[in-house]
């Protein structure tokens, strides 16, 4: 597992993460919007949130190693109570379950093992809870580990899944992320067609864009919530975004 993390971890967090997005949507007007998501209120916010614990859960739930069918989204129930199943079921599911245990995974970069899970709807929550108390202008500072666990994530398996799945790039170049408060550094090579490569950035190297900040920032601006300072070739910005 990536930079130390464990799935106890990552239910550790999503534990903390999960406690705060229920008590934002639970205090907030249903019909409010929520402008880091376009188009959304916070009933589309809690049900997205729902929806997207219930489908994810069963991977972890049945150990499926082929991707599966899932049953359609719920009618007419209740947001806040379709959400507390979904978390009552996350808060069983998330600990039982081992990381090396095998289960179909989203990305082509990643491995078909439980973890990923972990990983994802660990940093799921966490962007929701964003986004549900950026709209109610209560946001909580995180931890930069976990920001950087996040961007890992975001470039080593979430660009890899967008761009599987959807278009592939038409960029072409190389795009270096760098850290200001701590040391990591990652290279993303885009070849158009082709599902993005990342590694470790090694000292001094030059690439087509350059994109720079503290964790929480970089974290945050990848998936377009917060502003991110960078330099270089506006294509190879755009095809590393996940927004």
């Amino acid at each position: 597992m990536p930079g130390g993390w464990t799935t106890q971890r990552w239910t550790e967090v999503f534990t903390e993460q999960a406690a705060m997005f229920r008590a934002a949507v639970g205090k907030a007007d249903p019909a409010a919007p929520v402008p880091s998501c376009p188009g959304w209120s916070f009933t589309e916010l809690t049900l997205h949130v729902g929806r997207f614990l219930e489908t994810s859960l069963e991977y972890l739930r049945t150990g499926s190693t082929t991707r599966l069918r899932l049953p359609p989204p719920p009618t007419g129930a209740a947001p806040l109570d379709y959400l507390d199943t979904q978390l009552a079921r996350a808060a069983e599911v998330l600990p039982a379950v081992p990381g090396n245990r095998a289960a179909w995974t989203f990305s082509p970069a990643a491995p078909d093992l439980a973890w990923v899970w972990h990983r994802r709807i660990a940093h799921e929550l966490d962007l929701r809870r964003w986004d549900a108390q950026a709209a109610l202008r209560e946001l909580v500072v995180g931890d930069a580990d976990f920001a950087v666990d996040g961007i890992d994530e975001a470039l080593t398996t979430l660009l890899a899944a967008k761009y599987a799945t959807d278009v592939p790039p038409t960029a072409e170049g190389t795009a270096l992320v760098q850290l200001t408060d701590v040391p990591e550094a990652w290279v993303v090579a885009f070849t158009p067609g082709q599902v993005p490569e990342v590694r470790a950035a090694w000292p001094g190297e030059e690439t087509d864009l350059r994109v720079t900040g503290e964790a929480q920032l970089v974290h945050y601006g990848l998936w377009g919530r917060l502003p991110l300072k960078h330099t270089g070739d506006e294509k190879v910005w755009y095809a590393l975004k996940l927004d």
